[in-house]
């Protein structure tokens, strides 16, 4: 496997046991899709890419990728789709409640492989939490970056979520923004159809450039062959591979993909990493 950097957990933490944490503030994000911010009750690093454990007392925990940035070490946020019964109540928190973190776990970006180079990265729907962590860490690193290009699809306008952060980020030296929707309305003046149609005319200087991919299984699978379809090597084809990871340790066996654990060994990989493995697309 290749080396990817991770965060070195303090000897006496208990990765067993919730890091309390208060919410501070929820944003709606679409009628699906909601933000929750929450302080930590002690210091709290990640990497871009790796996940934590939400736990909602007396309910159950659930896994997700920051959608904050990874420089930012006293707040949080995670951005939650309504999919189950803990991500419903993850739904009904308001500012004040006490929640649990456990983490971090995984294995993020490799950002060192990046620097020098174009990023080109295709997001859809609430694919879109880890790669707005990445973001914020390529925005505080612009310099180290030729160009970062975003391609991010939706069903609807109505669903596209981080609207004042998009903005934001089309204002920001070399970086660009490209969306698309499924179903537009009246008020829609981008690209229609499915997201990988943003590439096709896209201007990349693909051997000197990297791909990650993040969202629903069948967009990663399309977009991972369009990549190869442009050129890119499958070793600089990223994927965020968010599958059952229950337990974080590689322990439970639920989110196992041929010989790895996504906990444990992902959730990020190259696709040479993972191209041989059964089922990686379910």
């Amino acid at each position: 496997m290749q080396e990817f950097e991770t965060i070195t957990r303090p000897a006496h933490q208990n990765i067993y046991k919730p890091i309390r944490a208060t919410v501070d503030h929820v944003i709606r994000e679409s009628p699906t899709i909601m933000t929750i911010g929450m302080i930590p009750e002690q210091e709290f690093r990640f990497r871009t890419g790796e996940f934590i454990e939400v736990t909602i007392p007396g309910v159950g925990e659930a896994p997700f990728t920051p959608s904050s940035s990874p420089l930012e070490t006293t707040r949080l946020e995670v951005t939650v789709m309504r999919a189950g019964y803990v991500t419903d109540r993850i739904h009904q928190l308001k500012k004040g409640d006490v929640i649990g973190i456990r983490g971090p776990f995984g294995r993020g970006y490799p950002l060192h492989k990046m620097y020098g180079k174009e990023i080109v990265i295709l997001g859809g729907g609430c694919g879109f939490a880890p790669i707005r962590s990445l973001l914020y860490n390529l925005m505080a690193e612009k310099e180290k970056f030729r160009k970062v290009t975003l391609c991010y699809g939706s069903k609807t306008p109505e669903e596209c979520i981080y609207k004042p952060f998009i903005q934001e980020l089309r204002g920001i030296d070399k970086f660009e923004v490209f969306r698309s929707v499924d179903k537009p309305d009246e008020t829609w003046e981008e690209a229609v159809g499915v997201v990988t149609l943003l590439l096709d005319d896209l201007k990349v200087d693909v051997p000197n450039a990297v791909a990650v991919i993040v969202g629903p299984p069948i967009m990663m699978k399309f977009g991972t062959l369009k990549m190869q379809e442009m050129g890119f090597p499958d070793s600089d084809i990223y994927l965020s591979m968010e599958k059952n990871m229950s337990c974080g340790l590689g322990k439970c066996g639920h989110c196992m993909m041929g010989k790895y654990f996504v906990c444990k060994d992902g959730p990020v990989f190259s696709y040479d990493e993972i191209r041989d493995q059964p089922d990686i697309w379910k």
